[in-house]
């Protein structure tokens, strides 16, 4: 394990001296900003008719997104061959890290956890709303109705679509809870934004965390020509090129043969007896992204989310074999009680570590010769307007009681900086969809002392929270990490990330619109997010009328899974080397790992063996190929999208 961080050290030393650049390529041409406006609309048109009309590419479901790869891979490709026939390249690798930022930040708006989940709940009241289901008794009144769309006739337009969403009055109906929603969202960006500048130094020079999923966009952007010239990249890309162009062909003709257990297989139709059926559904996949993604991870965390995953499926069988399952009905084995308080305490501890970055960071916010003076106060202003901006959004509009807004929005940064600082030094994937404000409330105090009122307005809010895929601070996080290796200024690079981020909310709003309209939502529209809608309020529903008992022995489930993580912090500290990492306990017991789990131990014996029996310069060499499998991937994933716009047919999906 050593020698595995040790060789991790090294890679991300000789990346930092590849990708270096002199300080003459801190400047940006406005050329550069205009074609990642340019694409970064298009890309968020793409994201929206691929994932809300057709559903065949989950573009944004994945820690790293596939379109923005494969429009920066197409954009460097072309500027590396025009600087071997000229000599020199359109552009910088400075301003082909501002032109992938830029895309991102877009992509984050336009993605499956954001305002995807808005439209598909945004309307949801009215539509299925009808009087005969009660919901206008029991809750409907505690709504906050200005974040929502009443009319009636643009609702029926909406879902049905065949129609234009171009008139006056409908335009006006949507824009008012729009731009309401722009505020808190936009906020909320902000002061994601100022953690960020915050914790940045310290986490970047300080810790010197990794950012294994910034390696492929600096890779490309980069002004060294040895990643395009790698053959061992070629060759990962190649590999996966051919297994999903394969499978892609068989899509579109069955007669062509495939590779089935690529995707998702369910090994779970095998286990049909007991003891065994209690880890049903099991499913195992073999994504060449996802090998190359976990060979990116640190070891010891790649073979603990696989370790603790099956963990958990075995924990489940013993559970059946002594009757635990069947005592404790369906909530056993409590998984959403383990994951919600293994990523409270990862947080937690997280805080308490950084405590003296914060302390810093305050006290040079007001040191007149302090050479960082002016981001950290501008970072301590931007967090205290955004607290008094929700301050009044919960005043004039959510009107939540003040402890129950405090919780809310206290457990929503907390899980913020979690992800984000899980992102920083390992890479992992982060769909906790088990793990959100609304349920760890619920759980804690149940209807009895939540109320109605709250509780209505918590689901209601439930959309930007339901999973954090397409968070706004990780993705921020790297972008400004990917901004030092070129010297751009921490502030200037904010500032565009908050204007591109307005401008992305209101293309994205169109694009929804457009294609909703014409698709209709409840039509045509094969990914629409309906389940937004009833995870929201048909939940809230259940919860008023039927309010479940919550079992006593989920408070043991809740301690301990914030002592796994305190133990397995405890062992690290004191015997190095130990394999077990607390934050693969977090994610295996929280859905983020149960379709990466076999890949990753594919990905993580793949560095293991490289390393132990190859040294550092095998392992080099796999670190190309494993970049290529992602970059292949995400090309033939991305071609076979392009395949289903032009020609508007479903195509294969990579993922899922």
């Amino acid at each position: 394990m050593r020698y595995t961080c040790l060789a991790t050290m090294r890679f991300h030393a000789q990346r930092r001296a590849d990708t270096e650049p002199s300080r003459g390529h801190t400047r940006i041409r406005a050329r550069a900003v205009a074609l990642g406006l340019a694409l970064m609309s298009l890309n968020i048109y793409w994201i929206t008719v691929i994932e809300v009309r057709w559903y065949t590419l989950d573009v944004t479901s994945l820690p790293i997104f596939i379109t923005p790869i494969f429009t920066l891979f197409v954009v460097s490709l072309l500027n590396w061959l025009w600087n071997l026939r000229r000599g020199a390249g359109v552009f910088t690798g400075a301003e082909l890290t501002v032109v992938y930022i830029i895309i991102v930040t877009g992509a984050v708006f336009a993605g499956h956890d954001m305002l995807q989940n808005l439209f598909g709940a945004i309307a949801h009241l009215q539509r299925h709303g009808a009087p005969e289901t009660g919901w206008r008794e029991r809750f409907m009144g505690y709504v906050p109705h200005a974040l929502f769309v009443w009319d009636e006739d643009a609702v029926r337009g909406f879902y049905n679509g065949g129609v234009s969403p171009y008139r006056l009055d409908w335009l006006l109906v949507w824009a008012k809870p729009l731009a309401l929603w722009a505020g808190l969202i936009l906020t909320l960006v902000l002061m994601c934004l100022c953690l960020n500048f915050l914790v940045l130094k310290q986490w970047t020079q300080g810790e010197k965390l990794a950012f294994p999923l910034i390696q492929l966009p600096l890779a490309m952007a980069a002004p060294s020509v040895g990643f395009w010239q790698s053959r061992w990249m070629w060759a990962g890309f190649s590999v996966a090129m051919s297994i999903s162009g394969l499978n892609g062909l068989h899509v579109l003709f069955p007669s062509f043969p495939h590779i089935e257990w690529i995707k998702q297989y369910n090994i779970g139709q095998f286990l049909t007896t007991r003891p065994w059926s209690a880890a049903a559904p099991f499913n195992m996949s073999a994504y060449p992204f996802a090998v190359g993604l976990a060979y990116l991870m640190p070891a010891d965390l790649a073979f603990s989310a696989w370790f603790f995953m099956l963990a958990r499926k075995g924990f489940q069988v013993l559970g059946a074999v002594m009757g635990w399952d069947a005592a404790a009905g369906r909530g056993f084995p409590f998984l959403n009680e383990q994951a919600t308080w293994a990523w409270l305490m990862l947080g937690l501890t997280l805080l308490w570590s950084a405590r003296a970055t914060f302390r810093d960071a305050w006290r040079a916010a007001w040191t007149p010769d302090h050479p960082e003076r002016w981001l950290y106060k501008l970072s301590w202003l931007g967090l205290g307007v955004g607290v008094g901006v929700l301050a009044l959004y919960n005043a004039l509009l959510l009107r939540m009681d003040f402890w129950v807004a405090a919780l809310f929005f206290g457990i929503y940064f907390l899980l913020a900086l979690t992800i984000t600082r899980v992102r920083a030094e390992l890479g992992a994937p982060h769909e906790i969809y088990f793990v959100n404000p609304q349920r760890i409330l619920f759980d804690v105090f149940t209807l009895r002392g939540l109320g109605v009122q709250n509780l209505t307005v918590l689901q209601s809010l439930y959309w930007f929270n339901r999973g954090y895929r397409c968070h706004p601070m990780p993705n921020q996080l790297e972008a400004l990490r990917m901004g030092q290796n070129y010297a751009l200024s921490p502030l200037w690079l904010g500032g565009l990330i908050l204007a591109v981020s307005a401008l992305a909310f209101v293309i994205v709003c169109w694009a929804n619109l457009h294609v909703t309209y014409r698709y209709g939502a409840e039509g045509a529209c094969q990914g629409f997010k309906f389940w937004l809608g009833r995870e929201s309020f048909d939940r809230l529903n259940t919860w008023l009328t039927d309010e479940p008992l919550r079992h006593p022995d989920r408070w043991y489930y809740l301690a301990g899974g914030a002592l796994m993580v305190l133990g397995l912090k405890g062992l690290r500290t004191a015997f190095a080397g130990f394999p077990l990492h607390p934050t693969g306990y977090a994610l295996g017991v929280s859905f983020a790992v149960d379709y990466f789990w076999f890949p990753f131990l594919l990905g993580w014996l793949l560095k293991v063996m490289l390393l132990r029996f190859g040294g550092w310069h095998v392992h080099r060499q796999g670190l190309q190929f494993a970049l290529g499998l992602i970059l292949g991937d995400f090309t033939m994933g991305s071609l076979w999208s392009l395949v289903t716009l032009g020609f508007e047919v479903p195509t294969y999906r990579i993922y899922i």
